[in-house]
């Protein structure tokens, strides 16, 4: 073989290494993923996903469906996808729209399904004046149209928990009517599927109910899904906020939880975004 032609089939091996090549998952009990949040905006996602695969994690949050592809070129899953039509207005609590939306999150599972997505996320709602009970039986109507469907599907749809404290929406959700852990809890309880559950967002919980480690233990079996913030402020998870997140990790990992931790955060203005998620890695590396 001549040497030209032995260099060509070497690097066209090495890009094929590459090509499967799986990223190197951060150590640890827990399976750690990142968000968009966690960045730099201007940061192009193809650097995003570099970056995060390279620090170790699983996979990224919240990614559309048209970017799924560049997550997976970098080994990375997309652990949480969107949420088939439910916005944070109408939520699931009026049943007028429900067969619009058991149509769209019905494809939507099917989607996530064909992409190897585990999670979808789902929001309750506003409740305008609406009862917490009237609340919890239009939530638990809907879920009981579509579980069969995230059942055969392999998709769970968690129900996430926000906090309405707080009216910036980059730290709460306004009038939000899952915003404390023991009314998301009865909705899945009721519910009574292995597929529809409780996304636990560390900081909402903080935020509205606190007892954060008590309330993830007690549960833990309702629970697929973890978003993590510091409080106050929702910024990284170092020593300028309250909880001690090495505790909670190690919490999580005792109860043996096998789901997805994912980071959302916003980096405090000055910091480094890259040394602020290798650090949050590192805390929550238990």
């Amino acid at each position: 073989m001549r040497r030209r032609d032995l260099l060509t089939a070497v690097a066209a091996a090495g890009v094929a290494a590459a090509q499967t090549t799986s990223p190197t998952r951060h150590k640890g009990r827990l399976k750690q993923s990142a968000m968009r949040t966690n960045f730099d905006p201007k940061m192009p996602l193809e650097d995003v996903c570099r970056e995060a695969a390279r620090l170790g994690c699983w996979g990224m949050d919240l990614i559309g469906a048209q970017d799924w592809p560049t997550l997976k070129k970098y080994g990375l899953i997309p652990t949480m996808g969107p949420t088939g039509g439910v916005d944070f207005e109408s939520g699931l609590l009026h049943p007028e729209i429900h067969d619009k939306l058991e149509k769209s999150v019905g494809e939507t599972l099917d989607q996530c399904a064909a992409a190897g997505v585990p999670n979808m996320i789902t929001v309750a709602g506003k409740k305008r004046g609406m009862s917490y009970e009237e609340g919890a039986e239009h939530c638990v109507a809907f879920f009981n149209r579509v579980k069969a469907r995230a059942e055969d599907k392999g998709v769970t749809i968690c129900l996430e928990i926000m906090n309405n404290k707080y009216e910036d929406a980059r730290l709460g959700r306004v009038d939000q009517i899952c915003n404390h852990i023991d009314w998301a809890v009865d909705v899945v309880k009721r519910v009574n599927s292995p597929r529809v559950k409780v996304l636990f967002d560390i900081y909402h919980v903080q935020t509205m109910d606190g007892d954060v480690c008590h309330n993830i233990t007690r549960n833990i079996q309702w629970i697929a899904h973890f978003h993590t913030g510091g409080v106050p402020g929702r910024n990284e998870l170092d020593d300028t906020q309250e909880l001690n997140y090495k505790f909670v990790a190690k919490t999580i990992a005792d109860l043996g939880f096998t789901g997805y931790v994912a980071h959302e955060y916003r980096p405090a203005a000055g910091h480094d975004p890259i040394q602020s998620l290798a650090q949050a890695l590192d805390i929550m590396t238990v």
